[in-house]
């Protein structure tokens, strides 16, 4: 039996690594997932589940999530999953960042997160049930040198998930934050090889974690199995925090 049948669930981030993982892992079991992105169109990155639609929104803008979220509501008349999975980090040394730079990390990471749960408590207070999953980091707890921009957001999306957590408990709105470790994907990938070394020799399972492994911990949190589990950080990290 799927574990998400008849719930409808929005993904932020899905183009690519973990995002798209969790989306595809909330339609197979049984969610119609709309899945969002930055790009016009997701055509270009591979195929996914069937019953994943598709995007775009910046999560960043206001209007884009005014727009999704309606366009969503109209649909399917609930939103019973919020999964919010956009985020960019930058590594240039404190006193070396512009504040451009620091505007796009903070907009993305923290303002976007803030902005999809502001879009969606609503509709979910009204049915009076929903499942919002913030995807913050190991790195919301503890930090290395030189990626203060992505600690002071993934930090802030650890604690303002605690906080609606807490303020919307009665609602039957459950809020909990994901922690992924060193995970495999395109964006790391993508780093200079001696971080991800370095980060992977610090994880006491000695490997990356996969995609996959994330988006099974958010299926659980999504779905009625967690239905007491608010206010949480779940981390999937190999081992890293427990040092």
């Amino acid at each position: 039996m799927n574990r998400l049948d008849g719930k409808v669930a929005i993904v932020t981030g899905t183009c690519r690594g973990i995002g798209h993982a969790i989306a595809d892992a909330l339609a197979r079991e049984g969610a119609i997932t709309v899945a969002t992105g930055r790009s016009k169109t997701d055509e270009a990155l591979g195929p996914r589940s069937a019953e994943v639609e598709y995007r775009q929104l910046d999560v960043a803008s206001e209007e884009d999530w005014d727009s999704v979220v309606t366009e969503t509501v109209e649909r399917y008349g609930r939103i019973d999953v919020l999964v919010n999975n956009a985020g960019i980090i930058a590594y240039q040394g404190l006193h070396e960042l512009t504040v451009p730079e620091w505007n796009r990390v903070v907009a993305t990471n923290q303002t976007g997160t803030w902005l999809g749960m502001r879009a969606v408590i609503p509709h979910m207070v009204s049915q009076h049930g929903g499942s919002i999953i913030n995807i913050s980091s190991i790195w919301g707890s503890a930090a290395v040198a030189g990626a203060h921009a992505y600690h002071a957001t993934k930090g802030a999306v650890r604690n303002m998930s605690k906080s609606a957590a807490i303020s919307y408990a009665k609602d039957n709105v459950r809020v909990n934050s994901v922690h992924p470790g060193f995970i495999r994907t395109p964006l790391t990938d993508a780093q200079e090889t001696t971080i991800n070394d370095y980060v992977v020799s610090q994880t006491p399972m000695g490997r990356a974690g996969t995609p996959d492994e994330i988006a099974n911990g958010v299926v659980f949190l999504a779905s009625d199995e967690a239905s007491f589990v608010t206010g949480s950080e779940l981390v999937i990290d190999g081992g890293y925090l427990a040092q």
